[in-house]
């Protein structure tokens, strides 16, 4: 060892020997992220979904039981018996309903304080596209399906979610709890989707937003995450275009990563927000997205 890194050593061992320095101060215990948390996800029956891949994380590192909700039942006890399989330790519940019925969520955040006597996370993640054509070309009903189901979605999720987060125990002595939105870098800029698809994404950021400021003083925190291009389900078709001719390298290319991203890396983001890690994160819109909207797109090589 050299005398420099044997002084560095020293040092540090002065420094620690030195009683009169305090403890650093650490939001979250170590271990588990989300250690005996119950989480409602919504959007969670696609096989390449966001919601797929969040319940994933909530289970591997530590959440007490996960709700998997869709409005499509088909995978949800196929995704139950993986879970289980890879987390026996978890309790999962399926359930399959309209994320935009207020009574069946009202049913399922009831339903989780029953039996556990608390609710921490709720990831209200269901959406759809929407219709893909000019909105001079869109009918009025299908621009208010979309929003509907975007935004009145996290609405519900929101109003009553924050309420059940609020309610202590000896398990959980102080309220607290964490809504988690799927907006998009649609509702941030334009030109990344439909008229109503951005619309209902720039309501849910409004959403996250204004409820994190009437929540006030609850313990209870909203955020929106900006997914950019991410291979879903919803996303499939223009994957599976792309493959078709042969212009996959293509898909990415406006982000400075140049690529798309995966429901995972969604997920990982999800998991903090939920965490204690994050607890001094309200009301923000998240965008992972590989940088795109971070700045506004070029062709390299013509800003010369």
């Amino acid at each position: 060892m050299s005398d420099s890194a044997k002084r560095r050593v020293q040092a540090i061992g002065n420094q620690l020997a030195d009683s009169s320095i305090p403890a650093v101060f650490k939001v979250a215990p170590s271990g588990p992220r989300v250690a005996g948390k119950v989480v409602i996800i919504t959007g969670a029956n696609s096989i390449l979904g966001i919601g797929r891949a969040s319940a994933h994380q909530f289970a591997e590192h530590g959440a007490r039981a996960i709700y998997m909700c869709d409005y499509d039942g088909s995978h949800l006890e196929a995704h139950k018996r993986e879970i289980n399989a890879l987390w026996p330790q978890v309790d999962v519940h399926t359930r399959q309903f309209d994320a935009a019925d207020e009574k069946a969520v009202k049913e399922v955040v009831d339903d989780a304080v029953k039996r556990y006597g608390r609710l921490d996370v709720f990831f209200a993640n269901a959406g759809i596209t929407g219709p893909h054509t000019l909105f001079t070309q869109m009918e009025a009903d299908d621009f208010m399906e979309t929003l509907r189901v975007n935004t009145l979605s996290v609405f519900l999720a929101a109003k009553h979610a924050a309420p059940a987060m609020q309610i202590t125990s000896a398990a959980k002595p102080s309220p607290s709890g964490s809504i988690i939105a799927t907006a998009s870098v649609a509702g941030l800029r334009s030109n990344a989707g439909s008229s109503a698809y951005s619309a209902s994404k720039a309501a849910v950021i409004s959403l996250a937003q204004t409820a994190a400021f009437q929540l006030a003083g609850t313990g209870v925190r909203v955020n929106a995450l900006c997914p950019g291009l991410i291979e879903t389900g919803m996303t499939a078709p223009v994957f599976d275009t792309a493959r078709a001719r042969g212009t996959q390298g293509r898909i990415g290319q406006l982000n400075p990563l140049k690529r798309a991203g995966h429901a995972d890396e969604i997920a990982r983001v999800a998991l903090f927000l939920a965490s204690d890690e994050s607890s001094y994160v309200n009301g923000q819109a998240w965008a992972v997205d590989g940088g795109l909207s971070a700045g506004l797109p070029y062709v390299l090589g013509k800003m010369a």
